[in-house]
């Protein structure tokens, strides 16, 4: 008899009155023992489930930029900032052009003294020739400024290509948008020095982006014999749809630290317009189909560190603990070891951890 029975049954007598005596003897009544807890069960089947593993990747931008800094000079602007939307050839940023705006006259002045001496070059090459054919002068004056000519010829040649890198340089004051994209981030503010090679911002193209998973050298054999690879992406309503890449490479060299192989999944562009950089997606690797044990995922009992599920037994029910691999969502739970196909399960495994449980019967899989 239950103590919380007891208690109740003095409460009541007392209340009534009741002797000890007459107490005693409601005590000594009989009486009928409480139904056992009936607990459904369901079989453990062997199911054809897709194998395969999933990962975390990164969602990237395709085209990707640090533009950096081709000429020395003060930072004089800087006229976007992170977030911001550009144009190709749109102004970034501007250097101090004091130094290129110097070279630049100096290359200028250097190219009309070459074409001065060039000038006055072919003026004595053709004075040379005509006094040669008079016979007033040699062979080897005429020779000589022919010479002087040729080498007045290459002495423009070379002032011109100055000026043209002089401007070349000053025009690398001027810092532009190399395509229409999204300012990332910024490594330099005005004031800054910049020198060749300084990054100054980071530009990417908001299409097309990828996925980009880092797959362990230990399953590089799987992903290479996968029959199907999709990515998670989230839709416009909020709900996540497994879908295909367009493209799918991977990088043939194995990270030496991690020892990993970067895999690039590239995604369409209308599969892309809820994704930002950055953002973290499922990738699924699927290779074909096996033969696995399924229980469902609400049968199996999980304390701390313990993973089990109740089988049904002549006598009830017998806790047995168990490995598990993959969930494959409706199907149920992948069992590694512990269980047989044979073996029945309860659905409800706290039910079935209640003294003197009994198994109510066979249900199908999946019901």
């Amino acid at each position: 008899m239950r103590p919380h029975f007891l208690s109740d049954v003095i409460y009541r007598a007392s209340a009534f009155g009741c002797t000890a005596a007459a107490v005693g003897a409601l005590l000594a009544l009989p009486v009928s023992a409480a139904s056992p807890p009936q607990v459904s069960t369901v079989a453990v089947q062997l199911k054809a489930v897709g194998q395969g593993f999933e990962m975390d990747g990164v969602v990237q931008p395709v085209k990707q930029s640090t533009v950096s800094a081709q000429a020395s000079g003060r930072i004089v602007s800087l006229l976007v900032k992170a977030g911001d939307k550009v144009r190709a050839g749109q102004l970034l940023t501007t250097i101090d052009d004091s130094e290129a705006q110097t070279g630049v006259q100096r290359s200028q002045a250097q190219l009309a003294q070459a074409q001065a001496d060039l000038r006055n070059a072919q003026t004595n090459f053709e004075r040379a020739r005509e006094l040669r054919t008079q016979g007033f002068v040699s062979a080897a004056a005429l020779d000589t400024a022919d010479t002087q000519l040729k080498s007045a010829q290459a002495g423009r040649d070379q002032a011109s290509a100055g000026t043209k890198q002089s401007s070349l340089m000053q025009g690398f004051t001027r810092v532009t948008a190399p395509f229409d994209a999204w300012v990332l981030q910024t490594q330099a503010e005005a004031g800054d020095l910049a020198v060749p090679g300084k990054p100054l911002l980071t530009l990417y193209a908001p299409l097309p982006l990828r996925a980009v998973v880092q797959v362990p050298v230990s399953r590089a054999s799987q992903v290479l014999a996968s029959s199907v690879i999709e990515v998670q992406l989230p839709l416009a309503d909020g709900a996540l749809q497994w879908s295909q890449p367009v493209s799918s490479s991977h990088v043939p060299t194995a990270d030496a630290v991690s020892q990993t192989i970067e895999w690039r999944l590239e995604l369409s562009p209308q599969s892309s317009k809820t994704l930002l950089p950055g953002q973290q997606v499922r990738v699924r690797f699927a290779a074909g189909q096996a033969q696995r044990l399924l229980v469902p995922a609400a049968a199996v009992l999980r304390r701390g560190e313990l993973t089990a599920v109740y089988v049904a037994s002549g006598k009830g029910f017998v806790l047995k603990v168990v490995r598990l691999g993959n969930e494959h969502g409706k199907e149920g739970m992948e069992v590694l070891a512990g269980l047989n196909a044979s073996d029945r399960i309860a659905t409800d495994p706290v039910q079935a951890g209640l003294m003197g449980a009994q198994a109510a019967g066979v249900i199908a899989a999946g019901q």
